[in-house]
């Protein structure tokens, strides 16, 4: 059964018979002697619960793969015949109601008895009645590692990179490498020898110290983030972050190299 099925039509239905078996527990007359459908076998469960009854059948035919038939008769179809039928002897239960006078219980009960029938009748007929009583659920989001940046955001995977001929693509620390990677274990070149850019990505949080040589860090690099390094500053590296600021990684060690 697929409750996703249920249209609005159906959920009036649903709201009507529930409102049906409640006024079933009201008085039904007047009187203060009067009680209420259930002193009556034949109206508690002929008629209240006979609508009930219709409401079950509309439903658990909307929620099946397909139409099923008991007896050649069709669930749908004998559902939306008991509301008729039940709206119609609660009507006339109404208009012969003795001299005492109706009580709430017959009142709410002919109204939930119209309201279902008509819910029934016309959900297969009225286009706002056949929308869906609950939207399909969307697309649920992959889950992201820790540390991975936001789709099109820098240094994110297909994110355009602003030096040429380096990686167009990253991953998060410790999954995967990007594209032209180096080496594993290749350490920067030092003293004159050429320098080539190259992502890294830090074990642990460190700070990052102006370009001229300011004491007090400027920020602080994450684990779980691609940078690029552009540049040899003696141990450490010249770092750029998401937002294009630059600074000194004095502390270079274990860094993971892409």
């Amino acid at each position: 059964m697929n409750i996703r099925s249920l249209t609005r039509g159906d959920g009036v239905v649903i709201g009507a018979a529930v409102l049906l078996f409640i006024a079933s527990f009201l008085h039904t007359y007047s009187s203060y002697l009067a009680s209420n459908a259930w002193d009556s076998l034949g109206l508690g469960l002929g008629v209240y619960m006979g609508g009930v009854i219709g409401a079950v059948l509309v439903v658990v035919n909307r929620c099946l793969p397909q139409p099923r038939k008991v007896a050649g008769l069709d669930l749908g179809a004998a559902g939306v015949a008991f509301t008729v039928l039940v709206a119609w002897i609660m009507f006339w239960n109404l208009v012969d109601a003795p001299q005492v006078g109706a009580g709430s219980g017959l009142i709410l009960g002919f109204i939930a008895a119209l309201v279902l029938a008509a819910g029934a009748v016309a959900t297969p007929l009225v286009p706002a009645l056949q929308a869906a009583l609950m939207p399909a659920p969307g697309p649920a989001a992959a889950p992201q590692p820790y540390g991975a940046q936001p789709q099109g955001g820098y240094g994110y995977p297909g994110a355009q990179q602003p030096f040429a001929g380096q990686p167009q693509q990253n991953q998060p620390f410790g999954g995967g490498q990007p594209p032209q990677a180096a080496p594993q274990g290749q350490q920067p070149a030092a003293g004159g020898a050429a320098f080539s850019p190259f992502w890294f990505a830090v074990p642990a949080p460190r700070p990052l110290f102006a370009e001229d040589g300011s004491p007090a860090p400027i920020a602080e690099l994450a684990p779980g983030v691609w940078y690029l390094a552009v540049e040899q500053r003696g141990q450490g590296l010249l770092a750029e972050m998401q937002d294009g600021r630059r600074g000194v990684l004095q502390d270079s060690s274990n860094i993971q190299r892409g």
